[in-house]
């Protein structure tokens, strides 16, 4: 079988948007499944990670076309740079709301009919049997919805992220004809796909209320995070957070929590270590000055992926921020699942009732504290830093293989097969 994976985000891009289809286009031939990849040639990603292109199997046909983003006409960073600040992305209002008013779904809205015509051509010399298309950005559910109806072809949209309701979809202050419009977009994919694909329960609640048909494979980890080399854990109490931190997950009641813990507690300001490592918020730094944290603060900045997991397996704690947004219970961080086999305690924020919770209590890895429960979050801070101090801090994680990537290719591999059975 042949699929054609429509995807704008490919290597070089960096974070956490290209690793799930890197990932499972590895694996996809180990089950007799020969993947093709679409992807934009001239894109200024906003961070680049060249390490990943090695993951690239060698045997695989990659095609590419110029994609034009008006968002690049305001951007003042070069091409390459890899400090554009994505997690202040929509701190400009005007910017934000030219964004989220004027390019619908997407700016990347642009390159929907050139990729059309482009792929439409090659597939009348070249026999795919699935079109998969994943998003965000969510234009390119776009092209291949049109690529399904005008071929006869089956289609999988896999949703990383929701459309409409995308966490930082409020920041572009959209008019409520651009919100029904996105809503008549987004419906009109999940009515056509022949299966939608997403990365947790909880998205697929709401997805199967409109969708035939919706499957779910989460995010997971790979090889290199499995490493026979001993780490051995900072020696200070080092509370580590890795990738993307936007405004809409800044802890602020853990940081008034570490603020009051260490005001109290000398050994324990002393002993406290916080790694932020990847794009860090404007108003998360700020918050750490208001409660004078910054001396226990390293801003790390963005490394490739090979450094980020060194990082998870030095930390004594692992930090996980879920964001403070409406149904918040269905995110499922990437990151989640390579904090898993670091076998380090994840400390993690948000709802106590999501995916989130349940993964954690299924694998013995963590704890999640509500977004306000402020007694718990100090309780289990604690508790942590007691066990540092004993020289007990450790976690025993289980039920983990399930998460590995060849397995939910595997998976993956059973779904695509599914559609022509």
């Amino acid at each position: 079988m042949k699929v054609l994976i429509i995807t704008y985000y490919w290597p070089p891009a960096g974070g956490s948007g290209v690793q799930r289809w890197l990932k499972f286009v590895k694996y996809l031939q180990e089950f007799d499944i020969e993947p093709i990849v679409y992807t934009a040639d001239n894109v200024n990603y906003p961070k680049e990670d060249a390490s990943l292109i090695k993951e690239i199997p060698n045997n695989i046909k990659i095609l590419k076309q110029p994609i034009w983003d008006p968002t690049s006409l305001v951007s003042k960073n070069k091409k390459g740079s890899q400090n554009k600040g994505v997690s202040n992305s929509t701190k400009n209002g005007i910017l934000s709301f030219i964004r989220g008013n004027f390019f619908v779904p997407d700016p990347k809205i642009f390159w929907v009919k050139p990729s059309y015509r482009f792929l439409h051509n090659f597939l009348k010399s070249n026999k795919v049997d699935v079109i998969i298309s994943t998003g965000p950005p969510h234009s390119m559910h776009l092209i291949a919805k049109k690529l399904h109806k005008k071929n006869n072809i089956k289609w999988i949209a896999d949703f990383r992220d929701p459309w409409t309701d995308l966490y930082y979809n409020k920041e572009f202050k959209q008019l409520s004809t651009v919100i029904r419009r996105n809503r008549k977009l987004e419906k009109s994919v999940l009515k056509e796909a022949d299966c939608v694909l997403t990365v947790s329960n909880s998205l697929k609640e709401g997805f199967s209320k409109i969708a035939s048909r919706v499957e779910v494979i989460t995010n997971g980890f790979d090889d290199e995070v499995i490493t026979k080399n001993i780490v051995r854990p900072d020696k200070k109490f080092t509370i580590s957070y890795i990738g993307l931190l936007p405004k809409q997950s800044n802890p602020k009641l853990f940081f008034k929590v570490l603020e009051e813990l260490s005001s109290h507690n000398e050994d324990f300001k002393n002993d406290l270590h916080i790694n932020l490592v990847g794009d860090i918020s404007d108003e998360v730094k700020a918050e750490i000055k208001g409660n004078n944290l910054r001396n226990n603060v390293s801003f790390i900045g963005y490394v490739s992926h090979i450094e980020a997991i060194e990082y998870q397996k030095k930390a004594q704690v692992l930090l996980l921020l879920i964001p403070n947004v409406k149904k918040s219970e269905g995110i499922l961080t990437g990151k989640l699942f390579e904090y898993l086999t670091a076998k380090r305690p994840i400390l993690a924020i948000g709802p106590e009732n999501g995916d989130l919770s349940t993964v954690l209590k299924e694998t013995n890895a963590g704890v999640v504290c509500g977004f306000d429960n402020k007694e718990k979050l100090t309780s289990e801070i604690l508790t942590l830093y007691n066990k540092y101090k004993e020289g007990n801090l450790y976690v025993k994680s289980t039920n983990i293989k399930k998460y590995h990537r060849k397995e939910l290719t595997k998976k993956l591999a059973s779904i695509i097969k599914s559609l022509h059975s």
